[in-house]
């Protein structure tokens, strides 16, 4: 049988932001009807380098609207790309027939972590949030926090985005790219508290040891999607907003 396979670029022509909401809505409410499965990642740290490798199986059963499917994602995330110029997640999707297990595709675990993440954040902002939300703070300025502004767009009429990023340059560049795509000012903010203060939704997605995001900056009724902190020795919110 032929394989599928899709590279980055494809993958995201391929899947656009309000589509993968939606999936990810139908994906989410698959699995709190326990018609999927989602058992915990696999962590392999990586001898020597600050990255490590996460395998991730999953299935979900066939459906009105769905063929059952098994898949599994590795994940390799090493921080240090940043300094070259690459992106910190890398990885591979592979999805097999869930009824004889032959591989039907190999796509691009960059691309698909970023969309996917973001997406779930849409689905969570979409039913959680105020429905006048309308501006929006990042913290972070990588991969996520370019599909964040994309997703949340997508659920919520925004007129304001504000970006902090521990690396000043790096905020600057992405508000630039992100005025070019949207009707919307998109600013870079000196520090953390000037981007959230008056925000009706906050998304941090950075990799921070320490929390970066305080109790007192909140406004009351704010969503904050909480994204960064998958690990243990990661923390972006401090003890007050938990």
């Amino acid at each position: 049988m032929e394989v599928l396979v899709l590279n980055g670029e494809e993958v995201t022509r391929l899947l656009p932001m309000s589509e993968c909401i939606q999936v990810m809505r139908d994906a989410l409410t698959a699995l709190a009807r326990g018609e999927a499965l989602v058992p915990l990642r696999m962590i392999m740290r990586v001898p020597g380098a600050s990255g490590f490798v996460g395998v991730m199986p999953g299935y979900i059963a066939p459906g009105e609207r769905r063929d059952g499917a098994l898949g599994l994602k590795a994940v390799l995330v090493f921080p240090a790309n940043v300094k070259r110029g690459i992106d910190t997640h890398q990885g591979a999707v592979l999805l097999f027939e869930a009824d004889t297990g032959r591989l039907s595709a190999l796509l691009d675990g960059g691309a698909i972590t970023a969309i996917r993440t973001a997406a779930v954040s849409g689905v969570a902002t979409d039913l959680l949030a105020r429905p006048d939300s309308v501006e929006l703070a990042i913290l972070g300025a990588g991969v996520q926090a370019r599909t964040h502004v994309e997703a949340i767009a997508a659920v919520r009429p925004l007129r304001r985005v504000r970006i902090w990023s521990r690396n000043p340059e790096r905020a600057a560049a992405l508000a630039l790219e992100q005025t070019s795509r949207f009707n919307f000012p998109v600013e870079a903010e000196a520090s953390a508290e000037a981007a959230v203060r008056g925000a009706d939704i906050v998304a941090t997605v950075t990799a921070s040891p320490e929390p970066i995001l305080q109790r007192g900056w909140l406004k009351e009724g704010v969503h904050i999607n909480a994204v960064g902190s998958s690990i243990p020795t990661s923390r972006e919110i401090d003890t007050s907003t938990m």
